[in-house]
């Protein structure tokens, strides 16, 4: 089966797909021959236009509403996709929201909405919809994290919390469903540049985008929505069945990237090993000394 066709005859949910990583998750799915449910918190114009493209395709589609501050309401989504589609194969967990503060100002408020929305909501929406799938004992979960789970950024203590529990309970239960059929990943991308980033990010254009990605990402470039949704349908088909519980970064190179490293695309002065590594010469000059 080509790559193009790998997902023919599953049936996904994509939270969080009226724009950006969702979206494209969405969107690949369908590409790959999948019938997509689509969620949406407020907006949905960007999931109904989706939905039309994926219809285009001669895939079955719909958009479902969820506010994700509330259980109840993300509970409601797993059971209105499963009536939709008939049950689900593959479920896509992106949907979330980001936040910055300096740790001292960050509100009880501010905090129990970060966790309510990234990790509770999904963790019971998966709970739903693992039910569905051991019901037929298959299925496949990929979980949207960040590499502000694996590293740190100041003013992100929250965000990052939430984004690594998601990273430490999908290795739990990947661990514990494993056998039973069903498994998880996590995917954990860097920067990736979405709608979002020309809202909240003074002065951000494509130009000064490309310039940054350069100067900052291994890759030399920024990632697309794309990049994140063709790594989703991969590890939610059936060429990924031995892949089990692991986070995968996909941040051209940012997360191997060492810190200390200001610039990784010139030769580094430093030559560590001299004196004690045959062919090391130090770069040090030679003092001259008075005879």
């Amino acid at each position: 089966m080509s790559d193009e066709r790998r997902l023919a005859g599953k049936r996904a949910l994509v939270t969080g797909s009226g724009t950006g990583i969702g979206r494209g998750v969405a969107l690949e799915f369908a590409r790959q021959g999948a019938d997509v449910a689509l969620h949406y918190s407020h907006s949905a114009a960007g999931a109904e236009a989706a939905v039309q493209e994926i219809r285009a395709l001669g895939r079955r589609a719909a958009a479902f509403q969820a506010d994700f501050d509330s259980v109840d309401e993300a509970v409601s989504l797993a059971d209105r996709a499963i009536d939709f589609l008939g049950g689900l194969d593959c479920l896509i967990n992106n949907a979330g929201i980001t936040f910055n503060k300096p740790f001292l100002n960050v509100s009880r408020e501010q905090f129990d909405r970060m966790f309510h929305v990234n990790i509770r909501a999904q963790f019971f929406l998966t709970q739903r919809v693992v039910q569905d799938m051991l019901s037929r004992g298959a299925g496949a979960i990929c979980n949207v994290s960040s590499i502000h789970g694996l590293q740190g950024a100041p003013e992100h203590s929250v965000y990052a919390g939430t984004k690594g529990a998601i990273i430490a309970y999908t290795r739990a239960l990947a661990v514990e469903l494993a056998h039973k059929g069903v498994r998880l990943n996590v995917i954990a991308p860097g920067w990736v540049t979405v709608e979002n980033y020309y809202n909240v990010l003074p002065g951000f254009n494509e130009e000064a985008s490309r310039e940054d990605a350069k100067n900052s990402v291994p890759v030399g470039f920024s990632g697309v929505p794309r990049d994140i949704a063709a790594l989703a349908a991969f590890l939610c088909s059936d060429d990924a069945r031995y892949i089990v519980g692991q986070t995968i970064a996909a941040d051209g190179g940012t997360t191997s990237l060492m810190s200390l490293i200001s610039d990784f695309r010139n030769e580094s002065g430093a030559r560590f090993g001299a004196g004690y590594l045959p062919g090391v010469e130090s770069v040090r000059p030679t003092e001259d000394k008075e005879s």
